[in-house]
């Protein structure tokens, strides 16, 4: 009869606590503390600690999830509720989420609205049932506070509970006004984001209001507004075909994000235009199809990893502390200098 081979992978719970504490020659009590990082833990010394951090990795020590959840009366659980679970946008913000919650032993569930309210409800009610502790919604406009401690990433509204992630849109904005300004473009084409994208409104405002400061005149048929709802550079694409129909001059494009400019761009290259030649763009994001384009795109940058690590972050120390936890944490975007600007062609 041949033999299972061990896989070095144990079932949880087959090696106990109380077996880790006799290896160590420590009390239960203080094995527990430290692998459940209770508060307890910082009273303990800390090369006491990494001995027994170290003999848990050795006996390949997995905590019981189950036993823990009843032991404690909770599920160490959250809620994702995302617009679109494909985009690149919100999948670098899931996964600085997901990587911070595997850190700490927390589990999520994900539901995705596209944006739908009744969707939206429907699903926070499910997740609710399922026993989640907090939400984390990302580029989700709540219209009410929710039932439980929330962190919303690009979210706008003031609503009790409800910790919000957002881009400092007017610095991000000049950045790259003022860049391609510096650089003497003065007939400039815009694409505004779509009604329902959470950031849309703060970041049109932001755009009239530095276009402004920097005497840059806004001619409302280089305005395009997207309206469909698409994580493909089709977003973009069909939209530049109008704005070159128009026939209206421009030596400039300042896209509402990546994904629209990169479908701009081809847009632009299939009527024979250069980037950055003949039409500059930059577009806002940094998602990671922006330094692969060709040309590749100047853009400017949320740290959207960093972002979800911190929304991950906020929401544990909420549902675990009863402090005080602000209302708004404020991100600082940097501009990406790349190959998809320069100065405009003389003619």
């Amino acid at each position: 009869m041949a033999t299972r081979k061990k896989s070095g992978i144990s079932e949880p719970g087959t090696v106990t606590l109380k077996a880790v504490a006799d290896h160590v020659g420590l009390a239960p009590g203080t094995v527990s503390a430290v692998l459940n990082d209770a508060p307890s833990a910082r009273s303990i010394p800390q090369h006491t600690r990494l001995r027994i951090q170290t003999a848990a990795r050795e006996l390949n020590y997995r905590p019981n999830f189950f036993a823990r959840s009843l032991r404690k009366k909770r599920t160490y659980t959250i809620g994702l509720i995302v617009e679109e679970i494909g985009d690149a946008y919100g999948s670098m913000i899931i996964s600085g989420v997901e990587g911070y919650l595997r850190q700490h032993n927390y589990f999520f569930l994900t539901v995705i609205h596209r944006h739908d309210l009744s969707m939206l409800l429907d699903y926070s009610r499910l997740l609710l049932e399922r026993g989640v502790e907090g939400f984390i919604t990302i580029d989700t406009s709540l219209q009410e506070a929710p039932a439980l401690p929330t962190v919303s990433v690009a979210g706008h509204r003031a609503l009790e509970g409800v910790t919000n992630i957002v881009l400092d849109q007017e610095t991000g904005v000049r950045l790259a006004l003022k860049h391609l300004a510096d650089q003497g473009h003065t007939r400039i084409a815009f694409m505004k984001g779509q009604p329902f994208s959470s950031d849309s409104q703060q970041r049109w405002e932001a755009v009239c209001k530095t276009a402004q400061e920097l005497g840059l005149v806004m001619d409302p048929g280089l305005v395009m507004s997207l309206e469909f709802d698409d994580p493909s550079p089709q977003l973009g694409y069909p939209y530049a075909k109008q704005l070159l129909a128009s026939k209206k001059p421009f030596t400039a494009l300042f896209a509402y994000n990546d994904i629209s400019a990169i479908g701009a761009i081809r847009a632009f290259q299939e009527e024979g235009l250069r980037v950055p030649n003949d039409i500059s763009v930059v577009g806002f994001d940094d998602i990671q199809w922006a330094a692969f384009n060709t040309p590749s795109l100047t853009t400017v940058r949320q740290p959207l990893g960093k972002m979800g690590e911190i929304a991950a972050e906020t929401i544990i120390n909420k549902i675990e502390n009863d402090h005080e936890h602000p209302s708004e944490i404020a991100i600082e975007p940097t501009l990406v200098v790349r190959e998809s600007t320069a100065p405009p062609a003389k003619r």
